[in-house]
């Protein structure tokens, strides 16, 4: 549901009363988001480079491009709300030390060193997603987009990265309404949490530790760099679980690799090797096990002193033309997920992974 006028006159005033100065970068994305939602498009000539302040507004103004002023009438009211609970997170931690954002039972969300982490904290069950974990990754990111990180991390803990969906989530068992039920929700949670992806406006890092599965792997093209221990592995079995891609894949995944070496995964459900990803440029970069942690975080904290407000808007040059395509592409993959969910192939294809696991 978009934000109406009132709830954006509520939260204008709502910024007034903030206990908690939220600090320079968010302040610009208020500025922008307000004059986008009221003036629309950037029209004023940028200030020179003598007025600095006012020449940092009117770049954040003007990376905004077209958005349309109801988005950003509902960006706005969607930042306004998570200031609060964003601001209280970052005010316990002290410095230098580990900050506690967002803790769940299935996902930890910690802020260091310019680094959000959100881990997939689920070892037991090689960090497969429940329907949960969707809302609690949803939420991760929307504090993430607003906090004072310059990048944000994903990664797994235990041997696995992720071993993708919860399949029991996706069973009908145990639900009033059955598979009908499933179908229903399901599909639209799932667009719920790949558009959180598509929208999210930071540097977006997979640090891959180990295998990853279904739902982790297709996530990957929207992420803006992966980097992998070389003892990960790459694996989409879709089609075995009678399903389709899902996560855009469909669409990224030809554009990175090739419609052929994407068919592989895709159709076929061919499982490829750390090197073998980066070498059809899924991965960025792969390192030793051994040395993998102390290596990638070395790293990510350099990039993370990176400026900002530059990050933020190069990474949205690089998007900005892809955004609305991804949304389309996501639609109509749920869609077609939900058709699929109903069919006797897929059901049966579920039984037979279940079966197949409680003799495990």
């Amino acid at each position: 549901m978009r934000a109406s006028q009132q709830d954006f006159e509520n939260a204008v005033n709502q910024v007034k009363l903030l206990k908690k100065d939220p600090g320079n970068q968010v302040k610009l994305q208020l500025y922008a988001l307000y004059k986008q939602a009221t003036d629309g498009p950037c029209n004023v000539s940028k200030p020179g480079v003598f007025d600095p302040v006012n020449k940092a507004k009117w770049e954040a103004w003007n990376a905004l491009g077209s958005l349309t002023q109801e988005t950003a009438r509902q960006n706005y009211v969607d930042l306004v709300s998570s200031l609060s609970s964003s601001s209280e997170a970052s005010s316990q931690g002290k410095s230098g030390t580990d900050v506690k954002v967002q803790e769940s039972k299935d996902i930890v969300v910690t802020s260091e060193d310019g680094i959000t982490k959100i881990m997939f904290n689920r070892p037991s069950k090689k960090n497969a997603i429940t329907l949960e974990m969707y809302q609690d990754i949803i939420l991760a990111l929307k504090n993430a987009s607003t906090d004072n990180s310059a990048i944000t991390v994903f990664t797994g803990a235990g041997d696995y990265y992720c071993s993708g969906n919860d399949l029991t989530n996706f069973s009908g068992v145990g639900v009033p309404g059955g598979m009908e039920e499933v179908a229903n929700k399901g599909p639209k949670s799932l667009r719920e949490f790949v558009n959180s992806f598509i929208d999210f406006p930071k540097p977006l890092v997979a640090v891959i530790n180990g295998p990853a599965i279904g739902i982790s792997v297709a996530l990957l093209g929207l992420f803006d760099a992966i980097y992998a221990s070389d003892m990960a592995t790459f694996h989409t079995p879709f089609t075995s679980l009678g399903q389709c891609p899902e996560a855009c894949s469909s669409y990224t995944f030809p554009k990175i690799m090739g419609s052929a070496k994407a068919a592989e995964m895709l159709l076929f459900g061919k499982k490829l090797t750390a090197r073998e990803a980066c070498a059809q440029g899924l991965v960025t970069e792969v390192f030793p096990d051994s040395t993998f942690e102390k290596e990638i975080w070395t790293r990510l904290k350099a990039y993370a002193k990176l400026p900002q407000n530059s990050l933020r808007i190069s990474k949205q040059l690089i998007r900005k033309d892809e955004k609305e395509k991804l949304h389309a592409v996501n639609a109509e993959e749920c869609s077609t997920i939900k058709a699929m969910m109903l069919s006797e192939e897929y059901i049966n294809a579920i039984k037979s992974f279940l079966s197949r696991k409680s003799k495990l």
